[in-house]
């Protein structure tokens, strides 16, 4: 029995899922929720996959497992993938990155997708104190991302891990949101080298620009 995702092609949550089962050649059975039609909000899918509504969940037999970065730990272990790093020093390096970049990044740029682009799908302004809150909140994080990128490739060691794919799933709303990235060359050289090293990133962004970019055409928005 296949392992099955499901979720949404324009999701970064799902993109982070799908690019690292890829890199650790885990084939998953893609199962299409569209979130622009609120599919995850039906009690059906609540009350078997996952209650907060959300996606990526992944289903495994009789495991069910939401949340991108505990379904990328799941898929690692099965197959004892480097990607959760090479020694026990770096598996807690990596784990540390992880908890950060769901604690002190992922959430802000989360706030600030709702508010520029969620808000002008459903045609109601934006809450300028928000999005300048979670700016603010951007731009510490960024600070520390770009110290820590300064003389390095990767987040925790000389390879790519799950840390890197959790921080650098952001980049996948940049240009739409408008997070302050560009602002920290570090960061995006760091981001840019994913993009240039690792062919599974690279395909994902188009497969989420497509989704994106053809949802937004199709509802008249113009970010």
């Amino acid at each position: 029995m296949a392992i099955k995702i499901y979720g949404d092609a324009g999701s970064g949550s799902l993109r982070r899922v799908t690019t690292a089962a890829k890199i650790m050649g885990i084939s998953l059975e893609r199962v299409n929720v569209d979130l622009f039609k609120g599919e995850s909000q039906t009690e059906e899918f609540k009350s078997r996959l996952n209650p907060h509504g959300l996606t990526p969940v992944l289903e495994d037999r009789d495991t069910i497992l939401w949340e991108s970065s505990a379904i990328n730990l799941y898929l690692a272990a099965k197959v004892n993938s480097p990607l959760v790093g090479a020694t026990e020093e770096q598996r807690f390096q990596v784990l540390q990155w992880m908890f950060w970049s769901g604690e002190q990044w992922r959430t802000f740029t989360t706030t600030i997708f709702d508010e520029r682009v969620g808000k002008a799908i459903m045609g109601v302004p934006q809450d300028a104190s928000a999005v300048a809150f979670a700016e603010g909140k951007i731009r510490a994080a960024a600070q520390v991302l770009d110290r820590h990128l300064a003389d390095r490739r990767f987040m925790v060691g000389d390879a790519l891990t799950l840390a890197d794919i959790d921080i650098a799933g952001p980049f996948s709303q940049v240009d739409r949101a408008r997070f302050p990235f560009r602002e920290f060359p570090n960061l995006v050289a760091w981001h840019d080298n994913l993009l240039r090293s690792f062919p599974a990133w690279a395909e994902t962004k188009a497969e989420l620009d497509s989704r994106m970019d053809g949802f937004l055409t199709s509802v008249g928005v113009k970010l």
